[in-house]
């Protein structure tokens, strides 16, 4: 059963809107199980990554990115469930980019790197 969202001649929005900021989800509602979704997938992905302190701005963007495109993918796995129609193109195209953003960030967890206490002692080790 599928059914598109949207009219063919309905536009997509190509720009921001004009309340759109970049902490958007530090800004969210807590109390909502979307909020907690996100930022528990941000810590296991951020974690998976190698640990904050170790990822760039574009790391940290497209860990947000990627979870953004994972609650949609899900929200139409969801409504499927449910009985709901399915828009296969919007759903394929979220699962496709989230799995882009995967790749990019990499699948394998990565080891948070850590100072011997020998680099501590010989003061090699970089301070925190």
């Amino acid at each position: 059963m599928t059914a598109s969202a949207r009219r063919k001649d309905k536009k997509l929005l190509t720009v921001l809107p004009p309340t759109y900021s970049a902490d958007w989800l530090e800004r969210f509602d807590k109390r909502t199980k979307v909020w907690r979704a996100a930022t528990e997938r941000e810590a296991a992905l951020v974690s998976d990554a190698g640990g904050a302190g170790n990822l760039s701005h574009a790391k940290l963007s497209l860990i947000r990115r990627a979870i953004f495109l994972e609650l949609i993918a899900e929200t139409q796995e969801m409504r499927f469930t449910a009985g709901e129609p399915l828009d296969i193109g919007a759903y394929t195209q979220a699962f496709n980019s989230m799995l882009g953003a995967y790749r990019v960030l990499g699948l394998e967890r990565r080891a948070v790197p850590v100072e011997t206490l020998r680099d501590v002692m010989q003061g090699e080790a970089e301070p925190v």
